[in-house]
Order: C-alpha cells, then structure tokens, then sequence
C-alpha cells in the first residue's frame, strides 16, 4: 500500500531524475511509479477496494464447522481450529491458512463474539486508599549464611503518592503478619489512608457472601486506626492494580540491587531487612514530592499501637522444647516444666513466665521445605557436653548445625571417626560456634578444610578462636602521707 507521502516524494523527484531513480528514492517499484503517471490521484482519494482478489480457502468450511465451533466454545485459538480442519480434512489446509483464519477469527471476536471485561482507570484522591498484599520472593533465590531463605514480603502503598513499606515475612499469610506489616507501615508514614484494601485474605476476612464479613480481630485493627476497609473479588487481583502492580517493580528493583551486589548470600536476616529497607528507601525518593502533598491528608495516628500477637500457652518438655501451632521450638534448659505465655508475633515469639519475659525466637515457617523446627542449638551445648554420645541418634539432630559447612563437617567425622570422637569433636565445634562472632568464622575454616578433605584440629581451633584471658599487669599505687599536702600548701602561699 503506497501513501500520499510517497506519492508526492515521487512526483517531486521525477521533476529532475529518471521514472527509475524517481521510484527508488520514494521507496516503490517502477511498476507502481507507473500506474502513479497514469492516475496521479493520491491513494486517499482512489476508492477502497472490496472485493477479494482471490478465492476464500475456508469458504467451504467456515460457516458450517468454524463458526459452530467459535460460538461453542469463543476462546478457541485459529491454531486449535487449524489443526482439527487438518485432522478432518487431510490435505486441503495447510499451515499457510493460519494467518487467514487468525484474521477471520479476530473479525468474527469483534463482530459477533462474546462481551469483554472493561477495565476502569480510577482517580486516586491524595490519603484516600492504601493497598496490603504479600508477594512471594522464591524467584530471587536469596539464602542467609548459605541458605536458601524461603520468604514472601508483606507489601503496602498509597495509592495516590505509590510511597510503600516491605517488611520480610518467614510465616504465612497471617493475621499476625499482616497487623505488623500495616502498623508499621502506618507509624512510618505518619498516618493512615481513609481506606485500607486487601485481597480476600483468611487472615482478615471470613470470605462469604456479605460484603463486610471481617474477621473480629481485623475489625478492631481497623476500628483503632480509623480506617475502613474494603477488599477486592475473590479471583479479580487487577482490582488490587495498585500492589499488584508494584509488586513486580519492587521484585525488580530488589533483583536488580542483588545483582550489582555481586550476590545474593547474606550473613544473617538483619543483614537482608536492612538491604531490603535501602531498596524501598531509594524508591520512596523518587516519590517524595508526590508523599508529601499526601501526608497532609492521612488520618492522625493514635496515641499508640494496638495488639498484634496472639498468646497461646506452652509447656517446656523435658527434652528442653516446646510446641507452638505444629513447630518445635528450643528453650533454654531452666525452663524444663514450666508452662509458659507465649506471644505470637508475626516474625517471633516472645515467651513470658509469671509477667516477665524468659525468652524470645523468631518464629518458625510453615513452608512445605521446613522440617516445621526451630531449633537453637545453644539451648543444648551444656547438656550435650555431659552426654556428647547422644548426639548422633538425636531426633532433631539435623537441625542443630548453624550452616551447611557444620554439617558437611559431621558427615566427614561420622564417616572417618569412631562414634565416641565423632560426637565429641561434633560437640565441640558447636561449643566453639556459640561464643560471640565465632559462628561464621568457624564456618568459613570448616568449608575449607572440607574442600581439602582434612578433619578438623578442635584443640588447634580452640586455640585460635576461643577468647584468650590477658595477663594485666600489677600496678602498685603508692600513697603519700596527708602530711605531704601542706608542703604544696605552703609553697602556693610563698610564690
């Protein structure tokens, strides 16, 4: 199809140059330049043909098989329908059809086929809506001390401003996670939107047919910060356009933050929260002046925050653990017998005895790759060091080691030693992992020396880890007599 621009760009070089070189710079053949010096009319003011210039390969079918078909079922592709064509009527239409059918089916889809959904593009008013959502990080392939750190984000944003909070979730979907993610979503952007959306969430609503079927505890969560809430259809996550949306950005530019670090192994979970704090810091800059204008319409906060944990009771076994919504938990050995008021937070657990707070850890995951423990293995070193040959047919054995390289170093010990040097050279590497800042260390030597295929020297590494008691020397302090403080006297009144 030539244009009018083409047609004029060729009349206007066949002034100075051949019918041939006129064509060629307007980019037609010699043909049409042919046709254009026989009709200079410009093609918008020729009549539109109609009519086909060739015969209709699916003629004999569309009517009577095609269009059944599109009607029975109007998602059909043109490659699907093709292919039965071909079954039905072998020989009669090949691959060269398809762009043919794609064309009729398009044409049929807006002419006779079924309704679309509309999407509506919404006016966001400045402190009106605010979005939660969690979004699933396995793709990022993340590990701490080695690892693999299975784990979603909880995800909020002003719809108006796109400011946003993430915080690391190791749980699921909870009640607990999502009262934690908003409060401190809320106090750190110094008020709350009108209106607060989630998806149809367990955690925050019954999901039956009434509208406002929330759950009692998100209720009050919402009755306390002045806020309404609303969700979006079951299924219809475009609805939540405004986190969904950014999810995807947020997963990107955490990606991207991952790969200019040059890894993606981090230390220890304080260590990635804080990378991940930085990553949605940047973000929020570029929106500053857009969070600004929507500050000034959030909801004043009240005077405090309100409960988001939930307290269950525990027993401490004799075995120095206890079970909290199907996870093992360790606690220190004092704790044997007693029964304990444990706080259920979204990323720990607080654990009280008699009004006062005995111990915390953070919170085990349910995840379908978690032996559902959380174990800490300095909660058994004392009692290890007593019975070390009850460490080989121990039950959570496997969930002790710190890292991969501790029990990497086990299975050489358990291989190459007797059971009795085994358990205790096991024993005391654990020992020498517990003091402070010796973890990682210790870990890092292990590797290598699993890597050269040698055991570990515990005397040697105890000599070179363990903290050392520094000989002070003895100072005499000498005392003058009282005496000696009239002499100065007297010398002052001289001068």
């Amino acid at each position: 199809m030539m244009t009018d621009q083409q047609v004029r760009l060729y009349m206007s070089k066949r002034k100075h140059h051949s019918q041939e070189v006129a064509a060629a710079k307007a980019g037609i053949s010699v043909r049409s330049a042919r046709r254009i010096e026989h009709d200079a009319r410009l093609p918008s003011q020729k009549p539109r043909r109609y009519w086909r210039s060739r015969p209709d390969p699916l003629a004999d079918v569309w009517d009577t098989e095609i269009v059944p078909l599109l009607m029975n079922a109007p998602r059909l592709q043109a490659i699907t329908i093709l292919r039965k064509l071909q079954d039905d009527h072998p020989d009669q239409y090949p691959d060269g059809v398809r762009r043919t059918l794609e064309r009729r089916v398009s044409h049929w889809r807006a002419m006779a086929g079924p309704p679309k959904e509309v999407f509506f593009p919404q006016l966001h008013e400045p402190g009106a809506r605010g979005l939660s959502d969690f979004t699933d990080m396995a793709d990022l392939r993340v590990t701490v001390a080695g690892v693999r750190f299975d784990h979603r984000l909880y995800h909020f944003v002003l719809a108006f401003s796109r400011w946003e909070y993430a915080n690391v979730v190791e749980g699921g979907e909870s009640f607990e996670a999502l009262s934690v993610g908003l409060q401190n979503a809320l106090w750190q952007a110094g008020g709350c939107p009108h209106e607060h959306r989630t998806d149809s969430l367990s955690a925050a609503f019954k999901n039956l047919q009434d509208e406002a079927d929330f759950t009692v505890r998100y209720a009050a969560l919402l009755e306390h910060y002045g806020m309404s809430g609303t969700r979006n259809n079951r299924g219809q996550g475009h609805e939540n356009g405004s986190v969904e949306s950014s999810h995807r950005y947020l997963k990107e530019a955490v990606d991207q933050a991952l790969m200019l670090r040059g890894h993606r192994d981090f230390n220890d979970r304080a260590a990635y929260d804080e990378f991940l704090r930085e990553v949605v810091m940047r973000r929020n800059r570029r929106n500053a002046a857009a969070f600004r204008i929507e500050r000034e319409q959030l909801i004043d906060l009240p005077l405090r925050r309100t409960t988001d944990f939930v307290e269950e009771e525990a027993r401490v076994t004799r075995c120095s653990t206890f079970t909290i919504r199907g996870i093992l938990y360790s606690a220190p050995s004092r704790l044997i017998g007693h029964r304990l008021k444990v706080r259920v937070y979204g990323d720990r657990l607080d654990c009280y005895l008699s009004g006062a707070m005995v111990h915390s850890t953070p919170r085990g995951s349910h995840a379908a790759s978690s032996s559902r423990r959380a174990i800490n293995y300095r909660h058994f070193i004392e009692a290890l060091k007593r019975k070390p040959g009850a460490f080989k047919g121990l039950a959570f054995r496997d969930d002790l080691f710190p890292r991969a390289a501790y029990r990497g170093t086990w299975e050489q010990l358990e291989a190459r030693m007797t059971q009795r040097d085994a358990c205790r050279t096991m024993v005391g590497l654990l020992e020498l992992a517990a003091l402070d800042g010796v973890e990682a260390v210790l870990a890092e030597r292990l590797a290598g020396l699993l890597v050269d295929g040698v055991l570990p020297d515990l005397p040697a590494l105890r000599e070179e880890f363990a903290p050392r008691h520094a000989d002070c020397p003895a100072v005499n302090v000498v005392i003058p007599p009282a005496g000696s403080y009239d002499t100065l006297l007297v010398e002052e009144v001289s001068a």
